[in-house]
């Protein structure tokens, strides 16, 4: 992006010996994955929102708009599959990030057999993984308290306020 090293890397690299298998793992995700990369940065983003990581949500944000979501689709996703406007598929995708994200862990029978005709095996398996990966992100870097790397003009990441608020949301789970 410009701006030197993003954060992730520059933290994560203090453990060598994770942080090359780590990067080798995540690549084979995303951009290397199967599923569309629309439906990966769907995914990612609602993990981010779950979360309650600013960091993740302020990354992919750029990618996702880069991958085709329009800045509309990618500020609903904090709705989540219940709002009004998504294909069925990302209605599908949205809400097997939440049951996945949810108590229980799984992907609910009903949710699988509605994905089933739309994605290939290697797809479901993907899609899983992606966002189990992408939950155990978040919650290392919320964690280790990485913050969201700045704007190449050297601003603070659009999002500055969202981030605040996944903050906030997280702080709330934690003390309810």
């Amino acid at each position: 992006m410009g701006t030197g090293p993003p954060h992730i890397f520059t933290t994560l690299a203090r453990h060598r010996r994770l942080f090359r298998p780590w990067l080798r793992f995540a690549g084979a995700l995303m951009p290397g994955g199967k599923l569309p990369r629309a439906d990966s940065e769907l995914l990612i983003l609602r993990v981010a929102h779950n979360t309650g990581s600013a960091y993740e949500w302020s990354q992919h944000e750029r990618l996702a708009l880069t991958a085709g979501l329009s800045r509309e689709e990618i500020e609903r996703v904090r709705q989540g599959a219940a709002a009004d406007g998504w294909s069925e598929r990302h209605r599908l995708l949205l809400g097997a990030a939440d049951e996945l994200h949810s108590e229980k862990r799984a992907i609910s029978a009903d949710t699988w057999d509605a994905l089933r005709p739309l994605l290939s095996d290697a797809e479901l398996i993907e899609l899983c993984m992606l966002v189990g990966h992408y939950e155990m992100l978040a919650m290392t870097l919320n964690s280790l308290g990485v913050v969201p790397d700045r704007m190449p003009d050297g601003s603070p990441p659009r999002l500055a306020r969202v981030a605040g608020e996944l903050r906030a949301r997280r702080d709330r789970r934690r003390s309810g």
